[in-house]
């Protein structure tokens, strides 16, 4: 029997999603004498709709809704268990790969849409809703989402549980997330001004709150104006996936992402991915498009190497070097 190797990789963001990079590197470890596991992974952020979806044997609900500046835009919501359960993922309707880089407004973007999203997903039925956030356009701390709930009469009786792919406040979100979306120094001081004063106006104050700070503070007005469960995203994910007794059938795993860095291992796909590996004392690389960390520094976080690929080629390439280094010796 050939040695299996769980391929467990997150989207390379803006180039390649998650299954090609999984199909990538499954072409260059099968030659090497490895069985792969193909295992596509997510943080809450873009393409966890997909992926579960996909695992959970749900199907995908057709919508039209609000883009970030207000325009129609189609897009889906996925229903798993029978139903049961419904996962919105917001970049759908309020994501950043919707505009035009001369596009982006960190002001004027609102989460409007996702709050339409959410109430078709409540719509359908849905005792469940998941939220998953990550890949936005907007700072509006959640106002479009809320405004558009109410404007809708509510959610009554349906649960809401955001799915965080970082753990940042609401307060941090201008500033850390808002150069990215367009905004300059001088608008990131009246974004975390607006979000301060909108903080003010909600039920529960989301300012201090870790992982509030999701998609320009969507997580936050979730969290403050619903009631929403703040769920870490990867943990979630691998779970819905299998991932841990996946890992104890495996030799090896293999992580991946466009770009690692210290952000990796602070409740990332990678970082909670090494601590189940290591927990099952399986060892685990990284292939990535960027690293940007030493390998001192990634030893110490508990990858046994870093492979950098910036193509599907490369991709494939690297599973192929990385498969027969780390074969088993008979």
């Amino acid at each position: 029997m050939r040695p299996r190797v769980l391929v467990a990789p997150d989207s390379f963001k803006g180039t390649f999603d998650a299954p090609a990079v999984a199909r990538a590197l499954a072409d260059g470890l099968e030659p090497a004498g490895w069985e792969a596991d193909r295992c596509p992974v997510a943080d809450g952020g873009e393409g966890t709709m997909a992926l579960l979806v996909e695992a959970l044997g749900g199907e995908l609900v057709a919508a039209r809704v609000s883009d970030p500046l207000g325009r129609p835009v189609d897009c889906h919501f996925g229903l798993v268990g029978a139903g049961a359960t419904a996962i919105v993922e917001m970049a759908q309707a309020s994501g950043l790969a919707l505009l035009a880089e001369q596009e982006r407004d960190a002001w004027r973007a609102s989460t409007y849409g996702t709050g339409e999203l959410i109430l078709a997903a409540a719509a359908s039925g849905a005792e469940q809703i998941l939220v998953a956030v990550g890949g936005s356009a907007t700072t509006d701390g959640g106002a479009g989402a809320i405004a558009a709930i109410d404007d809708g009469g509510g959610l009554r009786d349906v649960r809401l549980a955001v799915l965080c792919d970082v753990g940042f406040c609401f307060e941090d979100a201008p500033r850390i997330f808002g150069p990215q979306k367009g905004a300059d120094p001088a608008l990131v001081i009246r974004l975390q001004e607006r979000l301060d004063a909108f903080a003010r106006t909600l039920p529960k104050d989301p300012r201090g709150v870790p992982a509030t700070g999701c998609a320009g503070g969507l997580s936050g007005g979730l969290w403050a104006a619903f009631d929403a469960q703040l769920r870490a995203g990867a943990h979630a994910v691998l779970e819905a996936l299998g991932v841990d007794a996946r890992i104890r059938a495996a030799q090896l795993v293999i992580a991946g992402e466009g770009c690692i860095d210290e952000q990796s291992f602070g409740g990332k796909i990678v970082g909670e991915l090494v601590r189940r590996a290591q927990a099952a004392c399986v060892a685990i690389h990284a292939v990535v498009g960027t690293s940007r960390i030493t390998d001192d520094e990634a030893a110490a976080a508990g990858l046994a190497g870093v492979w950098t690929a910036s193509t599907l080629d490369e991709i494939t390439a690297a599973g192929r070097e990385l498969g027969a280094a780390a074969l088993p010796r008979r």
